[in-house]
C-alpha cells in the first residue's frame, strides 16, 4: 500500500540526516497518515479513506466528508477511490435535491 494520503496526495519527502560532524544520510520524511472512518449522511454509511492529519483538518473545516467532497475544487490530488467517493456523493446528492 501507498504512502499517500487519498484527499491531498502527500507523500513521502527525501531530506538529508544532518550530524553534528555535517555528515549527510539520505532519509524518508513519511506524511502522518490515518485510517479514518466518516460517516456520510448523503450516502447513509461510513467510509473508510486513509487520509493525512492535515487532509482530517481540511474535511472538518469544510464540515464534514459530505460537504468536502462536494465543494472542494482541487480534484487532482484525489486517489481512485476518493473520486469513486465523490461521483457516489454528487448522484446521491442530486437525486434528493
Amino acid at each position: 500500500m501507498a504512502r499517500v494520503c487519498e484527499v491531498t496526495g502527500k507523500k513521502p519527502m527525501s531530506a538529508n540526516n544532518v550530524s553534528h560532524a555535517h555528515n549527510k544520510t539520505k532519509r524518508r520524511m513519511l506524511p502522518n497518515l490515518q485510517v479514518k472512518a466518516f460517516q456520510s449522511d448523503v450516502l447513509n454509511a461510513f467510509v473508510s479513506l486513509r487520509v493525512s492529519t492535515r487532509g482530517l483538518r481540511t474535511i472538518d473545516k469544510h464540515g464534514g466528508i459530505d460537504n468536502f467532497m462536494l465543494n472542494y475544487k482541487k480534484t487532482d490530488a484525489f486517489s481512485t477511490k476518493a473520486l469513486r467517493l465523490r461521483k457516489a456523493i454528487q448522484r446521491k446528492a442530486g437525486a434528493t435535491a
